[in-house]
């Protein structure tokens, strides 16, 4: 049987998704076709990814040093191509969120690995995917193990159990973690993942944007998401459905299996490239409560997504402010909360409805975010 060939839009593929995406996708040649390519800055390693997979389109931040075979896009031309059966989008902060919604108003299939866009705009792009029949299949590990163990399931949903690594600051009393560098906060126990993702694992402020990316994906009220610490990170979620029975989906912590799981869905597929669980070699799988006053990040982050409206709009632009300011280091560990608090007391709540709130929403919150940076010095 001739196999189907998926025609490709990778945004962000300088990043650590975009890379493992690659990855997956050198593996499978015969399945894909990358006809769209797009990053940011990092044009060395952009022009081999180029050469290498020779898109007709290309897009970055120095469009006369890269050029596709037919030329440049920008991200929106490139997300809503008719040509295009798959957009992936592995953008950081709120670069993917236009090109997210250009995808969804033309229909298309979309993987998502940006946790911003779900958390800013949630409940319009939730509303666009019905309105336009587009598909939204997430990448993150988590969401992709509560997506894996839904399949085929038609009862009520108890609880959503999304599980935490606790980064590489669980054991930190929190009088120690004023001065951490940017070298400890970025190694982190079990994932390889970009800065920003990295520093979000160790302040656990990415477990409060995965909370809010669960509530819309899954159509789950917050109150029956639990956040528990697994320090393994071999069980990635877990459902718990109305009857009592709990489903996990557990694996080797790579990247490259729920990528993978989003490019061939609705198939799985043999790569002997990923490892397997052995359980000979596992002496123990630990579960345990968040003790939320040690990660004040993710204390604030679920505090705004209950409060809703545009308050997880300017959750994302206070965090993506602080935690470049401490990559800079600008700011010390312990601000990035700070920032972020502030950012939030101040905020003035209002309904964003549309992309043009959400986007001076985002704005202005960046604006206090740096006031306060500033401030606290």
């Amino acid at each position: 049987m001739r196999k189907t060939i998926k025609k490709l839009a990778i945004l962000g593929s300088t990043g650590s998704i975009g890379y493992q995406t690659l990855e997956v996708i050198r593996l499978f040649r015969d399945r894909f076709e990358i006809t769209c390519l797009a990053a940011g800055n990092n044009i060395k390693d952009f022009s081999y990814q180029v050469a290498e997979f020779q898109p007709r389109f290309t897009f970055c931040s120095d469009n006369t040093k890269v050029k596709g075979k037919d030329g440049h896009l920008s991200l929106e031309e490139m997300s809503s191509r008719p040509d295009i059966d798959l957009v992936i989008i592995a953008t950081t902060g709120k670069t993917g969120l236009q090109p997210a919604l250009a995808a969804i108003q033309a229909g298309k299939t979309v993987a998502i690995a940006n946790k911003e866009i779900l958390v800013m705009a949630g409940e319009i792009i939730t509303s666009m995917a019905t309105q336009h029949k587009s598909t939204i299949l997430p990448i993150d590990s988590e969401h992709s193990a509560v997506w894996q163990c839904l399949r085929g399931e038609t009862s009520e949903i108890k609880r959503l159990l999304l599980t935490a690594s606790g980064g590489p600051f669980f054991s930190h009393p929190q009088s120690k973690l004023t001065d951490v560098t940017v070298k400890q906060a970025l190694t982190h126990p079990t994932w390889k993942m970009g800065k920003k993702v990295t520093i979000d694992s160790a302040t656990l402020f990415n477990k409060g944007m995965e909370a809010i990316e669960a509530h819309w994906l899954f159509n789950i009220p917050y109150e029956r998401i639990e956040i528990l610490i697994h320090r393994q990170s071999v069980i990635h979620s877990m459902v718990e459905f109305i009857d009592g029975s709990i489903k996990a989906q557990l694996s080797i912590p790579d990247m490259r299996l729920p990528i993978q799981y989003a490019l061939f869905y609705p198939e799985r597929i043999d790569n002997p490239s990923l490892s397997r669980i052995d359980f000979n070699m596992i002496r123990e799988l630990t579960l345990e409560p968040v003790n939320y006053d040690q990660f004040p990040c993710l204390k604030l982050a679920l505090e705004a997504a209950r409060k809703g409206a545009s308050y997880p709009v300017a959750l994302c632009a206070a965090d993506e402010i602080a935690v470049q300011l401490f990559l800079e280091n600008k700011i010390k560990f312990t601000d990035i909360a700070r920032i972020i608090e502030t950012v939030l007391n101040l905020h003035k709540p209002s309904q964003c409805s549309r992309l043009e709130d959400i986007l001076s929403t985002d704005a202005l919150a960046r604006e206090i975010a740096l006031k306060a940076a500033t401030e606290g010095q």
